[in-house]
């Protein structure tokens, strides 16, 4: 068995904006095995100033694990521990390795397009007259819509909500807020009281993580139900993850296969959410239709009537073509004929 990585560059349609700056470039990395003919090919999708294994030497573990592929995937993910996005890409590509197709990873009426996913629209930051132009565009077609909040002037995101919650009452509409650790412990109190007659589902990460005591004292008290998202980043142990869960009791957790330890992170994360009536629910972290392939196919099969954060394939000018598609609010997996080949073949080369 052989194996090998490639860099590969995102080029965004737009820049997109969060509450931590703008992005014109997504960079990602595609791990390959191959043997006999046979491949499989998972991306590693770290995420530059945001995953926990955004270090100088990830290359160097990627190119490691392609040293020792003969180890395995159990004895390669173990190795990863502290590498995240690194361990979900070694189990893509065994997975993909194992199937009749590489892009089948979780056979399902899923990946058969009998079923779909239900999944939010996303209203990225930009001008208030970008972002009325998105709402205008996803309210159409999905009944749940997440804003990123944070990155203008804060009135003129209470302006927008308003205008919005106008248009399309609750019971239309749900709308999820993403802060992204914008608010600071002078101002989050009454941000999320200004918020709540927005009639809001949740909002994610109000503050920055770290923050356990804040973050704990908002759960409780917060009049908008509280989703933990940064704050699970680079929590390795079960034992901490008890602990944080435990201390701060959230009402969501936000999982990211990418950020998390892929798919075994994620379940670990949610049988024990399960255990203590947290709710969760599964997002892309802007990787490519190949990582979002696998994310979907594993969400899939967790039975979850949420909708989920799985609509940011379409965000690039090079992404490549997938059966993955977008129709009225849910993700639809089409014929694994519609894979572009040049994933499979040229790209591993």
């Amino acid at each position: 068995m052989e194996a090998n990585f490639v860099r590969y560059l995102m080029n965004f349609y737009n820049t997109v904006g969060t509450s931590r700056g703008t992005m014109e470039v997504r960079e990602t990395w595609f791990l390959f095995i191959k043997d006999n003919g046979r491949l499989g090919m998972g991306e590693c999708g770290m995420l530059k100033g945001l995953s926990c294994d955004d270090l100088p030497d990830f290359e160097e573990k990627l190119q490691w694990v392609c040293d020792h592929i003969h180890l395995g995937e159990t004895q390669l993910y173990q190795a990863m521990r502290e590498y995240p996005a690194i361990q979900f890409g070694i189990e893509q590509a065994f997975l993909s390795f194992h199937s009749p197709h590489p892009g089948l990873l979780f056979p399902s009426e899923f990946t058969t397009g009998k079923k779909s996913i239900p999944i939010n629209g996303l209203l990225w930051m930009g001008k208030p007259t970008e972002i009325r132009q998105q709402f205008e565009v996803k309210v159409g077609h999905f009944p749940c819509v997440k804003m990123k909040v944070g990155a203008l002037n804060f009135q003129t995101e209470l302006d927008l909500l308003s205008e919005f919650r106008a248009q399309y009452p609750p019971d239309q509409l749900e709308i999820r807020l993403d802060a992204n650790g914008a608010f600071t412990p002078e101002n989050v109190e009454e941000r999320l009281a200004q918020l709540t007659e927005f009639s809001i589902h949740s909002i994610e990460q109000p503050i920055r993580p770290k923050q356990i005591d804040l973050m704990r004292d908002l759960c409780q008290t917060s009049p908008i139900p509280i989703a933990l998202d940064e704050e699970l980043i680079g929590v390795f142990d079960r034992e901490d993850k008890v602990k944080l869960l435990d201390t701060i009791q959230p009402q969501y957790i936000i999982l990211k296969p990418s950020f998390v330890g892929g798919f075994r992170g994620s379940q670990e994360w949610i049988d024990l959410a399960n255990e203590r009536n947290i709710g969760w629910w599964i997002t892309s972290a802007l990787e490519s239709n190949v990582g979002l392939n696998a994310i979907a196919q594993y969400t899939f099969t967790l039975g979850s009537s949420m909708p989920q954060g799985l609509g940011t394939g379409s965000l690039y000018r090079n992404n490549f073509q997938s059966p993955l598609t977008i129709k009225e609010g849910h993700l639809w997996h089409q014929d694994l004929e519609q894979w572009d080949t040049f994933v499979w073949n040229e790209k591993s080369n």
